[in-house]
This record gives C-alpha cells, sequence and structure tokens, in this order.
C-alpha cells in the first residue's frame, strides 16, 4: 500500500497548499473550505494506508521494488455478488436527509428503510446468497 499512500498523501499536500494560496490570494471562505476538504480527502486514506503499510510491511508483490509480473498474477479475490441492499441503503439516507427539508415524519421512514437494508444486507453476507 506504499505508492497508494504516498499518491494519497501527494493530493493531500497539494490541496493544502492550494487551498493556503488560495486564501491569501482571494480571502473568499467556500473555495477555501472546499480545498481544505479536498486536502483531508487525501491526507486521511493517505494516512490510513501508510499507517498499514508500515505496519505490514511490504508483503505485496506491488510494493517490492525486486518484484516481478509473475508474482502478481494468479486470483486476484473473489468479488460479491449483485445485491439490491447498498441502493435500499441509499434510498434510506436520502430519506434521512430529505427529513432536514420536508420535516421529521420522514426522519423515522428514513430510518426505518436503512434498518431494514442494513438487516438485509447483514443476513445476506452470513447466508452467503440472496435474502
Amino acid at each position: 500500500m506504499r505508492v497508494e499512500s504516498l499518491f494519497l498523501l501527494g493530493v493531500g499536500v497539494f490541496f493544502g497548499i492550494i487551498g493556503i494560496i488560495y486564501w491569501f490570494t482571494s480571502y473568499e471562505d467556500g473555495g477555501t473550505m472546499m480545498l481544505l476538504g479536498t486536502c483531508a480527502l487525501g491526507l486521511l486514506p493517505g494516512g490510513y494506508y501508510f499507517f498499514w503499510h508500515r505496519r505490514m510491511g511490504n508483503s505485496r508483490p506491488e510494493d517490492r521494488e525486486d518484484a516481478t509480473v509473475e508474482e502478481g498474477a494468479g486470483v486476484v479475490s473473489a468479488f460479491p455478488s449483485s445485491s439490491i441492499w447498498p441502493f435500499v441503503l441509499g434510498m434510506g439516507a436520502f430519506l434521512v436527509v430529505l427529513a432536514l427539508v420536508w420535516g421529521i415524519w420522514l426522519l423515522v421512514l428514513g430510518v426505518l428503510v436503512m434498518v431494514v437494508a442494513l438487516t438485509g444486507v447483514t443476513a445476506e453476507s452470513r447466508r452467503g446468497g440472496r435474502v
């Protein structure tokens, strides 16, 4: 995860510097906060990946300088089957956000949909198939 962490840390540092320069040249709050938010979106996962890279070492072929292409070949991983539950969870979260506009009654419906979606995705992952 060395390459990924350095890339994301570089993105975070770049947008942090640009955000500081932008603040001192424009004194505009909105753009500065968006640039600093982008800086955080680079630094947070980059720091997390860098932490795990330091903890795990160079166990992946992608992280070693002397690795060959053949070492990285093989089965990549098992991918989950398609599921409706992430969509249902997103719809529940959308209803929760709409509750800020339309009223607290919509919050109850949104939380209910999210609980059903979380229950469904948990049951589906434990059973290994469709629910």
